[in-house]
């Protein structure tokens, strides 16, 4: 076989059949082809797209790509949540203890960074002193210890996600169904899971823009998920607007901290309740959704929550003083309030513009590999159908320094539309998919 001869087979809208899929991604794996070639590859398939045995297909031959984590000796039953994405999403960092300190062991390989969305572990690491990349041996050892773990994909564990991954986040390539559908389900097949609740996000900060193609990759993913023997739930949810107020890394975990401690935003604490309460039933934790709820909210309350975070936090070599002091923090040393232009009604808030924002000030990367600043990001001071003054405060930019502030206030006024007329604002959660 050769790379060519699958590019331009997808290129001219063929379906590649499971042999050569799976040459395709062990030669990528092994670095028999290049990133020019698979990046090639990757645009045929946005332009073409692929069938659902394909994308079942891709998604075994990538999980089957480097070693697959079994820890059913430290924890016979574990749980996974994922999101596909979107603008001030910071739910891994409050259900992931949330669920585990009611019970429910997880384990779980998240990613950086991908197109305009910010990744778990670039969160994570803006906690001084917190290691993501862990070996396998003291991954099992931080889930044998707290019953706890996040960390980042492992070099061993999916490689072929991992390279992929990275090389679509900077070739315009991030935006498709079958490949966001088999990098997700490729690392929670190969971490190992038992139990899975996907967060599909669907709005203009998504790359589900639309409800139809939401479902799609939800029920692609579902389909998948349970071809290979997982208990697994999809909740589609909105990103009409960013999740909570804070956008860009270390406000989102200071966002994230504040939730764990009993003051969050109350849509961040309701998407977190419905996507742990999907894990308790699913785990047979709670015998119905009611009674889950009653106990995450109670586990919230208790602050075992919180204490499962930390814990986890300092068996990584995170800093806990940052914990128990969020105001320690990486903080950008200048901040710029922005303001209406006009009277009139917040209509809609561009939530990927906000994003490709905080990536142009540093929070997001460019290029494959590339440092990031943890501390800039965006403060969003309104919400959808907010009736607003000339002058009234939109949001806080966070930057670097002046220039780079004042230079994206067009971008964000754009991003911002004003209008007169009354809004509805779309439902937080707007289907499962069981």
């Amino acid at each position: 076989m050769r790379a060519v001869d699958c590019i331009v087979k997808k290129r001219d809208g063929g379906s590649l059949t499971r042999d050569e899929l799976d040459w395709l991604i062990d030669g990528y794996t092994a670095g028999r082809i290049g990133d020019e070639q698979m990046a090639a590859w990757a645009m045929a398939v946005v332009l073409r797209g692929m069938d659902d045995r394909e994308t079942a297909d891709l998604t075994l031959a990538m999980a089957r790509s480097g070693d697959q984590l079994d820890v059913h000796d430290i924890a016979p039953l574990t749980v996974d949540k994922h999101s596909t994405g979107g603008i001030g999403d910071k739910t891994s960092l409050v259900v992931a203890p949330l669920v585990a300190a009611a019970g429910m062991p997880v384990a779980k390989m998240s990613g950086r960074g991908l197109g305009f969305s910010g990744g778990t572990i670039d969160k994570l690491e803006s906690i001084p002193g917190f290691r993501a990349e862990l070996a396998t041996a003291e991954f099992r050892a931080v889930l044998r210890q707290t019953g706890l773990v996040i960390a980042a994909q492992s070099a061993d564990l999916a490689p072929a996600d991992r390279r992929l991954y990275a090389l679509r986040d900077v070739t315009g390539t991030v935006e498709s169904l079958p490949l966001i559908a088999a990098s997700i389900m490729s690392k929670k097949l190969a971490a190992g899971a038992d139990c899975i609740v996907l967060d599909v996000k669907c709005g203009a900060g998504a790359f589900m823009t639309t409800l139809a193609d939401a479902r799609r990759l939800a029920a692609t993913m579902v389909a998948i998920g349970r071809h290979a023997g997982r208990r697994i739930t999809a909740v589609i949810s909105s990103m009409a607007q960013p999740l909570g107020s804070m956008v860009g890394n270390a406000l989102e975990v200071r966002e994230a901290l504040a939730t764990l401690r009993g003051h969050g935003p109350a849509e961040l604490v309701e998407l977190c309740l419905t996507l742990g309460s999907e894990l308790a039933v699913l785990a047979g934790r709670c015998a119905d959704h009611a009674t889950a709820r009653d106990l995450l909210r109670a586990t919230l309350a208790s602050g075992a929550a919180w204490r499962a975070f930390r814990g986890m936090v300092v068996a990584q070599g995170g800093d806990p003083a940052v914990l128990d002091d969020p105001a320690r923090l990486p903080r950008a040393p200048h901040q710029l309030l922005v303001t209406a232009p006009r009277p009139g009604i917040v209509q809609a808030i561009d939530g990927a513009a906000l994003g490709h924002v905080v990536n142009r000030l540093g929070g997001g990367r460019s290029r494959k590999g590339a440092a990031i600043d943890h501390a800039v990001g965006l403060e969003m001071l309104v919400r959808l159908g907010d009736a607003l003054d000339a002058g009234a405060p939109l949001l806080r930019i966070h930057a670097a320094g002046p220039a780079a502030a004042a230079a994206e206030v067009p971008a964000l006024l754009a991003a911002i539309t004003i209008g007169t007329a009354p809004v509805a604002v779309p439902p937080l959660i707007l289907e499962l998919v069981r």
